[in-house]
């Protein structure tokens, strides 16, 4: 994992760095690695239980997944704590910049498939799907597992996957070996790895990281974390670089609540916002680029800020409404440029 950004150890979590965040999909040994506990040891012969409200509980073997059919989608992963450490003040939680994000092509078997094959109750309202890490928590008794609750429709979505392969290859173990779940459009604590057990339950999960993590404690109240709010960032140039008078910027913009719909620039301060070219993203799922060309007036240095908007008319804003554990963070990302025109 000698190509990531590493922010802790022990559990490990590392960062996409800068410089890998230009590819329309993420390289293996660039993509962002997000843990809770330690990387559990499975054996090759892993099996999932299927339970819960369903007609046909049964238990199916990774080796079993292989010979249904498979499916694969491009899909743009973000940790819901990217850019805490652009919060102030400063959240609690893993101290994120900027490069929990990813961009990767999964494959494997829809959720669907493995779904109706166990017959799901009509008063489900959520696929339960736990993972095998575990492990002790600080504001909690016991020991914690790890698992999420997924909105019925949600999960039976084709594109939610029971993944085995990232970038046409088998999973390696930090990324969820030998079998995780893909959700496109959430954020990533909605995919979970290690899949373990998949329940359909009849009442919302209310486990410690849908109640106690992953949530947006705010004064209206508590509410779990789901889709990726609309975001953008710019990739060339790069933080900190010398340009000429007259360059071409570059950048990403995606949304878990649809496409991108508009793409703006501004230099330096103020609201003076001139639109982007959109590119085509490889997938629904995945992030758009866009580009534009800019002369600047002087030498000397410039802020470039990036500002998307999708398919509801939601934009980024300028700052985001605090939230105690740091999640959710779309506002307005800017970078310095230092123009030197001979």
């Amino acid at each position: 994992m000698s190509d990531l950004e590493v922010i802790r150890a022990d559990p490990y979590n590392a960062e996409t760095p800068e410089r890998a965040l230009s590819h329309a999909t993420t390289p293996e040994p660039n993509a962002y690695v997000r843990t809770n506990f330690g990387v559990p040891s499975l054996r090759a012969e892993h099996v999932i239980e299927i339970g819960g409200a369903v007609n046909n509980p049964f238990t199916l073997a990774v080796s079993e997944l292989a010979a249904m059919p498979q499916r694969t989608i491009v899909a743009t992963m973000e940790c819901a704590g990217n850019d805490r450490l652009g919060m102030h003040p400063l959240p609690t939680g893993e101290p994120w910049q900027h490069g929990a994000l990813s961009t990767i092509e999964w494959s494997g078997v829809s959720l669907a498939d493995v779904l109706a094959r166990a017959g799901v109750h009509d008063n489900a309202v959520e696929i339960l799907v736990t993972a095998a890490d575990s492990g002790q928590r600080d504001d909690a008794v016991g020991e914690v597992r790890f698992a999420r609750g997924l909105p019925v429709a949600d999960a039976m979505r084709r594109e939610t996957l029971l993944a085995t392969m990232m970038n046409g290859a088998p999973l390696s173990p930090h990324h969820g070996a030998p079998v995780r779940l893909a959700v496109p459009g959430w954020y990533g604590m909605a995919s979970v790895k290690w899949v373990t057990r998949i329940d359909a339950i009849t009442q919302p999960f209310t486990g410690y990281f849908q109640r106690q993590r992953y949530v947006y404690e705010l004064p209206s109240g508590v509410v779990p974390v789901d889709r990726m709010r609309v975001k953008s960032i710019v990739t060339s140039p790069s933080d900190g670089a010398r340009v000429g008078r007259n360059i071409t910027v570059r950048g990403w913009a995606w949304s878990g609540n649809g496409p991108i719909t508009r793409v703006e620039l501004a230099v330096d301060g103020g609201d003076s916002w001139q639109s982007t070219t959109l590119g085509k993203a490889v997938s629904a799922y995945a992030w758009t680029p866009w580009h534009v060309q800019i002369e600047l007036p002087r030498k000397g240095r410039f802020v470039l800020r990036s500002r998307a908007t999708d398919a509801t008319g939601a934009s980024q804003p300028d700052t985001v409404e605090w939230n105690r554990l740091g999640y959710g963070n779309n506002a307005v990302r800017h970078i310095a440029i230092d123009a030197d025109m001979l």
